[in-house]
């Protein structure tokens, strides 16, 4: 039993770094993708990705109610084999509709992932905070990957393997995981567990307000700056030219040191009051993106990395809330809904993106991302006191 739960909890940190991995796909690999759809420049295909990130939003309210009613097996084994399928499909596009339509049905299946992957791993957890931060750590190095893995197979085999083999992969996830995974007796509305720490209704609601504000502002934050960290990079460092490969590795190493974050805030989320901590590295981001915002060579990749692991940082805090104050009858829903929320209004990020870049630049870009960052601390003086 032990072994399978072992297996199972490697499968999903597995998953959370497919599910970051498959929608950053076309962001790393968008500079190739132009010119075989006779695009001149990648800044007008962006858009293009807006309806993925639409879906990996909106998608989380079924997925989570779907989690907490039907089971998080099914629906985990849903997630594997649907952004499998539907990754291969985008291998094959022609066109860039075509291309939109694959990536809309891929942000649909890995909306599943969240609000059900992360209450599944925690169910059992003793420090759900350390947990949180391995699983962080786990879907960040996704992030990395994207960077890296895509950047070499469109450099050695072309954009569409960059899709289809992450596809096949997960595929084969799904089919291990099937193997492995015990099956649920009874689905999670119907068991008896208690939130760790007990809210009243008003400071429920409170919580809920500022975790929903707080992951929109933090997301909008991460699209912004995983979508865009390549081309930004591409700029500030011209001396390589742009070669996909170098600066994919690059990024990739930004991307992993910068996932460790995770574990140390992880850890520290058992330990700490939430607030202060929070509030800390969320304030902490605002003169370093001001920094940023002008800065160029190996600075600005030195001021890249502190950005990262600052935006990293703060990923865990609203599954944390989650797992505080939510009892895991209901986590899937609440997740559900805050990420439908959250990721909905961020998706935003993805069609401005482009736009945002050719008409004003990434100057401007960062400096508009550091009172995004300061918003996030407005909305997290809101949040309920309590005890470390």
């Amino acid at each position: 039993m032990k072994t399978s739960i072992r297996a199972t909890a490697l499968l999903l940190n597995i998953a959370h770094a497919l599910d970051h991995l498959v929608m950053l796909i076309f962001a790393t690999a968008v500079v190739a993708i132009a010119p075989d759809f006779g695009i001149a420049r990648w800044e007008d295909l962006m858009p293009f990705a807006t309806g993925a990130f639409l879906l990996f939003g909106l998608g989380s309210l079924p997925s989570g109610r779907l989690g907490d009613l039907w089971g998080r097996r099914p629906m985990m084994l849903v997630f594997f084999f649907g952004i499998g399928v539907t990754s291969c499909i985008a291998a094959l596009t022609q066109t860039p509709w075509q291309l939109a339509a694959a990536l809309v049905l891929v942000g649909a299946f890995a909306s599943i992932y969240h609000p059900v992957g992360i209450p599944m791993l925690v169910e059992r957890a003793e420090r759900p905070g350390a947990t949180i931060g391995v699983n962080g750590l786990a879907g960040n190095l996704g992030v990395a990957a994207a960077a890296l893995v895509t950047g070499l197979l469109v450099k050695w085999l072309g954009w569409r393997a960059a899709f289809a083999v992450p596809g096949i992969i997960s595929i084969a996830c799904g089919v291990v995981f099937a193997m492995v995974s015990p099956r649920d007796t009874e689905p999670p509305s119907k068991r008896a567990r208690k939130a760790a720490v007990t809210l009243g209704p008003a400071e429920l609601v409170r919580a809920f307000l500022v975790m929903s504000a707080a992951a929109i502002t933090g997301s909008l934050l991460f699209n912004f700056t995983t979508n865009g960290n390549g081309q930004l990079l591409a700029e500030r460092l011209r001396v390589f030219g742009y070669d996909p490969a170098l600066l994919g590795a690059m990024l990739a190493a930004v991307y992993a040191v910068a996932s460790l974050a995770q574990l140390v805030v992880g850890r520290l989320i058992d330990r700490v009051a939430l607030k202060p901590l929070y509030l800390t590295i969320v304030l902490a981001q605002v003169p370093v993106l001001l920094l940023a915002s002008t800065a160029q060579g190996w600075v600005f990749y030195g001021l890249l990395l502190l950005t990262m692991v600052l935006v990293f940082g703060a990923i865990p805090f609203t599954d944390a809330m989650i797992v505080r104050y939510v009892d895991d009858r209901m986590r899937s829903r609440v997740s559900g809904m805050r990420l439908a929320v959250s990721f909905g209004v961020s998706s935003t990020a993805v069609w401005a993106l482009g736009p945002l870049v050719k008409t004003a630049g990434f100057s401007v870009l960062l400096t508009g991302l550091a009172c995004v960052a300061m918003a996030t601390a407005c909305a997290v003086l809101w949040l309920p006191a309590e005890r470390p």
